[in-house]
């Protein structure tokens, strides 16, 4: 597991401790995830307005208001499917075209699954709208998952629902491992 380097500002409002507590920095990193289709991070901050109106479309709730009252995901609470609400509602010029990938972000299934120690679950892949978890029958043991990044859209469906919490997310553009 990489370990990146908090941001100065992180570190000196203190987010670097707090996040060694919050369950979902563990899942999602330190780093917020923005809706999908956000343009880079500096010109997001800069030019977003702070308004609100992606949190009070998004059909699935996850976009929240997080750190400055910027919107970021929270897949603890549920799934993007992609509805483009949030792009369609926003007046700013925060938003990609809708005709590319909403994000970089992909799962990755840590050894803290319950398959690791010979528990058969499958939650994640029965959540996997993209079918990008499967399963592998292991002889003499129990199936272990099987992750087709090509499929996966980094939705967040296999995370909330993973009982150990054993599913990360990262972003592959910046090969960073966003988990603490």
């Amino acid at each position: 597991m990489a370990i990146e380097n908090p941001s100065r500002r992180q570190l000196l409002r203190g987010q670097f401790l707090q996040s060694l507590h919050s369950e979902n920095a563990k899942i999602q990193g330190f780093n917020a995830i923005r809706p999908p289709w956000s343009i880079n991070e500096s010109d997001f901050t800069d030019k977003c307005t702070r308004c609100g109106d992606c949190i009070l479309v998004c059909e699935t709730q996850i976009i929240v208001k997080g750190d400055g009252g910027f919107p970021e995901i929270q897949f603890d609470k549920g799934e993007c499917t992609f509805c483009q609400k949030c792009v369609l509602v926003c007046e700013q010029p925060i938003f990609r075209s809708l005709e590319e990938e909403p994000w970089t972000h992909k799962v990755e299934i840590t050894t803290e699954c319950l398959t690791e120690n010979r528990v058969e679950c499958r939650s994640c892949q029965d959540s996997c709208p993209m079918n990008a978890i499967r399963f592998r029958l292991q002889l003499g043991g129990v199936a272990k998952p099987i992750l087709d990044l090509e499929s996966c859209n980094g939705c967040g469906a296999c995370l909330s629902v993973c009982p150990t919490k054993a599913i990360k997310i990262f972003n592959i553009e910046t090969n960073i491992d966003e988990s603490i």
